[in-house]
């Protein structure tokens, strides 16, 4: 059993979600959004590093994910999530964890097929893989899909590996 957490980025919501996943099979164990105060950059920017770094130590997950950044028109909006998201790597780092990071359309098709697909189809998507109901926001299912998108995509590689070393035991 694998511990994974996933982290959507943002300085005004950080997304933050943790499965369990094994042979394919995935559980959730808590999802949730850091949801910043009103306050200048750096103090949102502590909260996050501050309220991440106690759900590491609380849930010890073994494995992390993160977004990587999608640069648009707004250059001061990619940077300000910037920051949020190096904050969210120092937590992970100084937790000792190795991270992966995956681009969100990655993550969209890895769970609906599609990398254009819409927020909702994304959520919808994890919810029916966690057997989930109910209202989610949508910052911890976009967390969530980051995580199922790790512990999918380590599940081949795995896969990959085992296949292999067969082939080399083999020769």
């Amino acid at each position: 059993m694998t511990r994974i957490i996933g982290i959507d980025p943002g300085s005004r919501h950080t997304g933050y979600g943790i499965i369990e996943s094994e042979r394919g099979r995935a559980r959730l164990i808590v999802a949730g959004r850091i949801s910043t105060a009103a306050g200048t950059v750096p103090q949102r920017l502590l909260q996050i590093q501050q309220e991440l770094g106690a759900l590491l130590a609380e849930f010890t997950p073994d494995e992390a994910a993160i977004e990587e950044v999608f640069v648009n028109k707004n250059v001061q909006t990619a940077l300000v999530l910037g920051q949020a998201r190096g904050v969210a790597l120092c937590a992970l780092a100084q937790a000792g964890l190795d991270v992966a990071e995956y681009a969100a359309s990655q993550v969209k098709q890895a769970l609906t097929g599609s990398g254009r697909a819409e927020k909702l189809q994304v959520q919808h998507m994890v919810k029916v893989l966690l057997n989930q109901q109910g209202r989610m926001a949508i910052d911890a299912s976009d967390a969530l899909a980051i995580a199922l998108t790790h512990a999918q995509t380590r599940g081949v590689r795995a896969s990959v590996a085992s296949v292999a070393g067969l082939r080399r035991s083999r020769r």
